[in-house]
Parts: C-alpha cells; sequence; structure tokens
C-alpha cells in the first residue's frame, strides 16, 4: 500500500480498512515525520511509527529495518495506545532499525534554519540527519542500544564529531552519558519487542499468510522519483518495501495506490495545480487538511493526472484507493489536470517531468467536470453515488490508467465503498 500524490492521501484509514483481512502489517520505511489518523467508531488514533493493523487484536504488526525509528517517541506512541485499551503484545520491531538519535533532532533543525529561504520543509524530527548517518555507515540500531557497553563505544565515537557539527551552528555539545542512559534504558523497554522481522514476515508469506506492506509519505517524496529536492529521506515507493523489510520481490502479489480525489502537499517544493483562491481556501477546511505530524497547513489543488499516472507507473500500481471524494459534494464544477504547459511554448506535456527547473515552469491544463452537490457520506455501493460523482471516478480511473478498488467517503472506517476485493 503506497502513497501515489505527495503523502497525506489518507493511507491510515485505506490500511486500517484492509487490515481487517490482514494477518500481518508490517511497515517498510520513513520515520515519525509520518502520520496515519484513523477515526473508529467515533475514537481518533493518531499513528506515527506502528502500523495501523495495531487496532485489531491478533494482528502482527512489524516495522521494518527500513524505518528509522526514534525510541522514545515509539514508547510515547505505545503508552498511548495502551492507555486507549489497545493490546500491542503483536508489535514487532526489527533490530536492523536505524534510530534517530537527539542530536539528528538538533542537527535538523539547525540545518534548516541555515538555508534561510531555501528551506526544503522538514518536521525536525531528525529523520533526514538519521538516514545520512545509515548511509554514511555511523548509524546506530535499536539492536545497539540492547547492549549498553556497546552503545557507549560507538557514542565516544560517533558524538565528538556531531557536536563538532551542533556547535559550528551555534547549539550546545550533547552529553554522552546523558543520551546512555536515555537510550540504555529505552533499549530494556523496548526489548521484548526486537526480533528479526524479515524472517517473520517471510515465514508469514511462505505460511499462505494475509501480509499488507504499508508505506508512510508519498510517491512523489520519494528520494530517487520524487520532486528532488523537496523529498524524503526514503523510499515509499513500491520497490521500497523489498530493501525495507528484507522480502524478495516476488514475494509481492498487489500493489495498491492510495489517492485523494484531488491534490495535497505540505512543505516546499513545486506543486502545479496548487490553488490559491477561495477554492483552495474551501478544500482546506473541508478537508481538514493540516498535518497529523506537525499540525502545518497542507496546500491544496486539484487532481493531478499526469503525476498519478507517473505514479503508476513507478510503483505498478495494480489499482486505487481513492479517498476524500465527500470532500467535493458541495462543488458545482471539479477540475483535474490532464497536462502541463510550459511558458513561450506550445508543447503540452503529459508526461510528469522529473527536472525540477523544468516541473516548477509548468501551468496546468484542466478538463472541466459536472460536480453533483449531493452528501455522498451515506453511501454503501457505488451505485449510491450521484452519477456526476461516478463519472468523475471513472475519468480519472481512465486518466491514470489503473482501476479503483476502494472509495472513501467519510473519516470513519465504516465509510468506505470496497468495489473490489484486495486480498
Amino acid at each position: 500500500m503506497v502513497g501515489a500524490q505527495w503523502g497525506d492521501e489518507g493511507k491510515g484509514k485505506i490500511i486500517d480498512l484492509l487490515a481487517q483481512e490482514a494477518d500481518v502489517v508490517a511497515r517498510y520505511q520513513g520515520g515519525n515525520n509520518a502520520g496515519h489518523t484513523v477515526v473508529a467508531d467515533g475514537t481518533t488514533y493518531k499513528l506515527h511509527l506502528i502500523p495501523s493493523g495495531i487496532l485489531y487484536p491478533g494482528t502482527q504488526c512489524v516495522i521494518g529495518n527500513g524505518v528509522v525509528i526514534d525510541p522514545l517517541v515509539l514508547l510515547g506512541e505505545m503508552e498511548k495506545l495502551e492507555a486507549q485499551g489497545i493490546e500491542i503484545t503483536g508489535l514487532r520491531l526489527s533490530e536492523n532499525a536505524h534510530l534517530i538519535m537527539p542530536y539528528h533532532r538538533v542537527l535538523d533543525n539547525l540545518e534548516e534554519d541555515s538555508r534561510g529561504d531555501n528551506k526544503i520543509g522538514t518536521t525536525g524530527r531528525g529523520i533526514g540527519p538519521a538516514y545520512v548517518d545509515k548511509v554514511g555507515r555511523v548509524g546506530i540500531r535499536l539492536g545497539d542500544i540492547l547492549d549498553r557497553a556497546f552503545l557507549t563505544e560507538i557514542l565516544e565515537q560517533v558524538l565528538p564529531q556531531k557536536n563538532k557539527e551542533i556547535q559550528s551552528y551555534g547549539g550546545e555539545p550533547l552529553s554522552l552519558q546523558e543520551i546512555v542512559d536515555e537510550y540504555a534504558a529505552a533499549g530494556e523497554r523496548l526489548r521484548p519487542y526486537v526480533t528479526d522481522t524479515s524472517r517473520l514476515v517471510n515465514e508469514a508469506i511462505s505460511m499462505g499468510r494475509k501480509v499488507l506492506l504499508e508505506g508512510a509519505q508519498g510517491t512523489l517524496l520519494d528520494i530517487d522519483h520524487g520532486t528532488y529536492p523537496f523529498v524524503t529521506s526514503s523510499s515509499p515507493t513500491a520497490g521500497g518495501a523489498t530493501v525495507g523489510l528484507g522480502i524478495g520481490p516476488t514475494k509481492i502479489k498487489k500493489v495498491v495506490g492510495v489517492v485523494k480525489a484531488y491534490t495535497t502537499r505540505v512543505g516546499e517544493g513545486p506543486f502545479p495545480t496548487e490553488l490559491h483562491d477561495e477554492d483552495g481556501k474551501t478544500l482546506r477546511e473541508m478537508g481538514a487538511e493540516f498535518g497529523t505530524t506537525t499540525g502545518r497547513p497542507r496546500r491544496c489543488g486539484w487532481f493531478d493526472s499526469v503525476m498519478v499516472r507517473y505514479a503508476v507507473r513507478i510503483n505498478g500500481l495494480d489499482t486505487m484507493a481513492i479517498t476524500k471524494l465527500d470532500v467535493l459534494d458541495h462543488l458545482a464544477k471539479v477540475k483535474v489536470c490532464v497536462g502541463y504547459k510550459l511558458p513561450d511554448s506550445d508543447q503540452v506535456l503529459t508526461e510528469f517531468p522529473t527536472r525540477l527547473n523544468v516541473l516548477e515552469k509548468c501551468t496546468p491544463i484542466y478538463e472541466e467536470l459536472e460536480g453533483w452537490q449531493e452528501d455522498t457520506t451515506g453511501a454503501k455501493n457505488l451505485e449510491d453515488l450521484p452519477l456526476a460523482a461516478r463519472r468523475y471516478l471513472a475519468r480519472l480511473s481512465e486518466l491514470v490508467g489503473t482501476g479503483i478498488s476502494i472509495v472513501s467517503v467519510g473519516s470513519d472506517r465504516r465509510a468506505s465503498l470496497k468495489l473490489n476485493p484486495i486480498f
């Protein structure tokens, strides 16, 4: 299950919906810069690291090696779920997952501040610096903090350099002993959940169990295939699932893309269909478009079929789950971007340009469709939707080149239309 736009597509709800049928739900990348909101029976759950399947007793939930874990955030999330009456004994954590250390959070904010007007728009959670250390081979993994002496040995090598970097930005150096005490204690609390998750997931697949692989963020935030440099530091695309969980690509039988019925983006970077008018403001208000993790207002715009068609290709999407269709209920007209135009040129681009200096010059070419101006939130089947809403969905499917299996018409898990089985 992948996001097919810039993240915030509503993956949490769709994963929660499919987790009803899954035996295992496994998260394969990202960190606590992501947020999945699930509304079940009137209760809202905000998840940042733990897979949404945790809400179902008996479902095994895995955080894979491709995720960067802030152990303090994870422990807080575990405690909050338990306080809400959720059983977490089925949670398993990869011993090879890299950790977000205190210096990662500090450097993330200092580096972002130093960029001035050229900010990337990070969440300041330390995700980027943690992935930098992972690639630079100076990272600390979850298994490392289970051995206090080994953790101390690593930090004695790494922390002096990190403190130099912090001080170069005018920050205060961090204490080695305080980090060791805090992280060793966190390791002891997390020890019962730590295991070889690659083996666990592969065994589940071999046994014929239903396994759902959960991505965070979205395709256009992928470090290789997104709108670089305004991207995340990992691979949210389907290919990232194999590396982030330690399974072979031949094990994946279906790829589902979650797509919002319009487009949103958090942070900086080009956004061809962004609306700066009342329609954009209305989409934000009606869709409650504020970040789960940061609370930042999301930039809003019309559906971009050029972008989603690119996501279909990059991920090999078999089908889509369309979310927040109900947000468009009140509109007399809805627009869909079907191509881009470049300034001083008659050329129409129908393929997504991956070069930033090209994309930021693109203006959208729109196709206008009739709105339905009817309430869709009570719909139980496709036939319950207004004709104009069904035509809108059919046109999106036609433009991006793949079918639709789920349509979401509200925040609650029951406000969903299942058109085709996923498992």
